[in-house]
C-alpha cells in the first residue's frame, strides 16, 4: 500500500518550477495528477506536509534527533469499554447490581407479596441474584404450604434444578424415607431453600448470594406460617436461626424463629446430602425426627 497526501502533492507538483518539465510538455492538470495515483497503487493519504520527491535526500534516513511525524487523532467524547462476554462459569460471578443494594430490593420485594404465588412471580422477575443467570429455572417449594412443620434446605442441586423442584435427587429420596419415618410425606409437610437457584457445580453459595436471596425465604416463612421450621444442613441453620457452631452442635436442640407475626419451633439436623456421606449420623437424624413429630403431637393436644 502507497500513502501520501494527495491534496499536497497535487498543489507541489502543480507548482514546482523543475525547468524540466517546463521544457516539453505543459504541466498535468490535478486530474490527471490523480489518475497518475491511482494507476501507481495509492489508496491512502496520510501526509498533510508536500514532500519533495526529486531532492537527493527524500530517500535518506530520517535524523536521530528529528521529532516524529504526530498526527491529531481525535479523542472520542467517552470511550466505552466493552467487555468479553462470559462464559456461563463466570456470568454467575458478576452481580447486575451492588450486594447491598441487590439485597435492599430483595427486602422491598419480598414485603410488597401478599400470597405465595405473588412471592413466586417477584422471584422469577427479580435480577438482583446473577445466580439466576446460569441456573436453569427458579426452584420454588414443594409440599403442602397449608402444612404444620416446613423444611429449609440450602441450595437446589443438578436435579432440583432440571425438575424445578427442591429436594428430587439422591438425598430428596432420602428427605423422604426420613418424613416417611414419622408419618409425613410431601403432602403434610412443606419444603423450600434458602437460595432458589442452583449455583454453578454446586458450589456453595457466596455469603452475598445469601444475604441476597434471605428476605425471600424470610417472607416465604411468614406466609407458610408453619409450626415448627426444620434448618437441613449447617448452611441453613446459620443463615436462619444465626447460630455459629457446627451441625453436630447445633442439631437437635429446640429454638425459637420469629417469623415477623410470632415465634415459632425451630430445630437444625442434619442435611439428607451429609447423611449420605455419613451414614453413621442417620441415628441421629432420626432422633432430631422423633423430636420433630413429638413437638407436632403435642401441639395437636393442645389444640
Amino acid at each position: 500500500m502507497r500513502a501520501v497526501s494527495l491534496r499536497s502533492e497535487v498543489s507541489y507538483l502543480a507548482n514546482m518550477a523543475d525547468p524540466i518539465s517546463l521544457v516539453s510538455e505543459p504541466m498535468p492538470t490535478p486530474r490527471q495528477i490523480l489518475a497518475f495515483y491511482l494507476e501507481s497503487g495509492v489508496d491512502c493519504a496520510l501526509e498533510e506536509s508536500p514532500l519533495d520527491r526529486l531532492s537527493p535526500t527524500a530517500n535518506a534516513e530520517p535524523s536521530v534527533t528529528a521529532p516524529p511525524l504526530q498526527r491529531e487523532v481525535p479523542r472520542p467524547e467517552s470511550r466505552k469499554i466493552v467487555a468479553p462476554v462470559p462464559s456461563a462459569a463466570s456470568r454467575e460471578s458478576v452481580l447486575a447490581v451492588p450486594p447491598e443494594i441487590a439485597a435492599a430490593a430483595a427486602r422491598d420485594a419480598a414485603r410488597s407479596a401478599p400470597t405465595l404465588d405473588a412471592l413466586r412471580r417477584l422471584m422469577e422477575t427479580f435480577e438482583g441474584c446473577a445466580l439466576r443467570n446460569t441456573a436453569t429455572r427458579l426452584v420454588f417449594a414443594d409440599g403442602n404450604p397449608q402444612a404444620r412443620v416446613m423444611f429449609v434446605g440450602e441450595a437446589p442441586g443438578r436435579d432440583e434444578d432440571i425438575e424445578g423442584l427442591p429436594f428430587v435427587g439422591r438425598s430428596g429420596k432420602l428427605l423422604d424415607l426420613m418424613l416417611a419415618a414419622i408419618g409425613l410425606d410431601r403432602s403434610s409437610a412443606y419444603i423450600a431453600n434458602v437460595i432458589p437457584w442452583r449455583p454453578p457445580g454446586n458450589r456453595d453459595p457466596s455469603p452475598q448470594e445469601t444475604q441476597i436471596c434471605l428476605p425471600f425465604i424470610r417472607r416465604h416463612i411468614e406466609l407458610v406460617d408453619p409450626d415448627v421450621l426444620v434448618c437441613l444442613g449447617q448452611s441453613s441453620s446459620r443463615t436462619m436461626l444465626g447460630l455459629t457452631e457446627g451441625i453436630t452442635k447445633m442439631r437437635g436442640r429446640w429454638r425459637e424463629y420469629d417469623t415477623g407475626k410470632r415465634s415459632i419451633k425451630a430445630m437444625a439436623t442434619f442435611h439428607p446430602a451429609y447423611l449420605l456421606r455419613q451414614p453413621s449420623h442417620k441415628r441421629f437424624a432420626y432422633l432430631d425426627l422423633r423430636a420433630i413429630s413429638n413437638a407436632l403431637n403435642r401441639a395437636d393436644a393442645v389444640a
